[in-house]
């Protein structure tokens, strides 16, 4: 039996907190190992009990969820932000998005969804509220084909941090973990933390796949 995923629920509210907490407390495939009331408060937490999935609220006082969760991927990459907020209009998903979070729900999500997104973000991939993702492919549909493939948005639902661009033309080129780590001056459990990244984020399953999409997206 595998170790349950370690979750950290973000939220200004502490009765939607107590509720989540109470609603995962019954399963056996996850495990709250603490909370936070605003994003200051989440990157201390997230620091001191390594969660594997964060549940971010965006909205918050002190500091946002957007920049608590930039703050994140800078500080504990191996750390996925899952987005859980009232609102889904342009500029907080995007937002949300380019600072790093791998996930964007509505709180009107059902448990059942909501726990399917955790495993899923902590097995590597990525989950969007339909009417998010339905943004997200709108705002790709209307890139202009003629633009240069380096001045165009990436064409990815969650897209790549600068370090996983350079992490992914090192893989491209064949490197090893190990030489991707003394290339970049990494360790090398950093480096095959980005490598999960970016594995999930162009959904391939292996290295050769990553490269192989990456150049039919123009990422290369």
């Amino acid at each position: 039996m595998t170790a349950p995923v370690r979750l950290l629920l973000v939220d200004d509210q502490a009765l939607f907190r107590e509720a989540l907490a109470t609603l995962l407390g019954v399963r056996d495939d996850v495990v709250v190992v603490g909370e936070a009331g605003d994003g200051e408060e989440a990157v201390r937490r997230a620091a001191e009990l390594a969660p594997e999935v964060v549940l971010m609220d965006l909205r918050m006082p002190v500091l946002d969820g957007v920049a608590a969760t930039r703050r994140l991927r800078a500080e504990q990459p191996e750390v996925r932000v899952i987005a859980l907020t009232t609102f889904d209009d342009d500029e907080d998903v995007f937002a949300a998005l380019r600072a790093g979070a791998v996930g964007y729900l509505l709180k009107d999500v059902s448990s059942a969804r909501l726990v399917e997104a955790v495993l899923t973000a902590a097995a590597g991939g990525s989950v969007l509220e339909p009417s998010v993702a339905a943004k997200v492919v709108a705002r790709v549909a209307r890139l202009p084909a003629d633009e240069p493939a380096t001045r165009r948005a990436q064409p990815l639902v969650v897209p790549l941090s600068e370090r996983e661009v350079d992490v992914l033309r090192l893989l491209a080129d064949g490197r090893s973990n190990r030489e991707i780590a003394g290339r970049l001056h990494l360790a090398e459990g950093t480096v095959k933390n980005h490598v999960t990244n970016v594995l999930g984020k162009l959904g391939a399953r292996d290295r050769t796949q990553a490269a192989l999409r990456a150049r039919a997206l123009d990422l290369l």
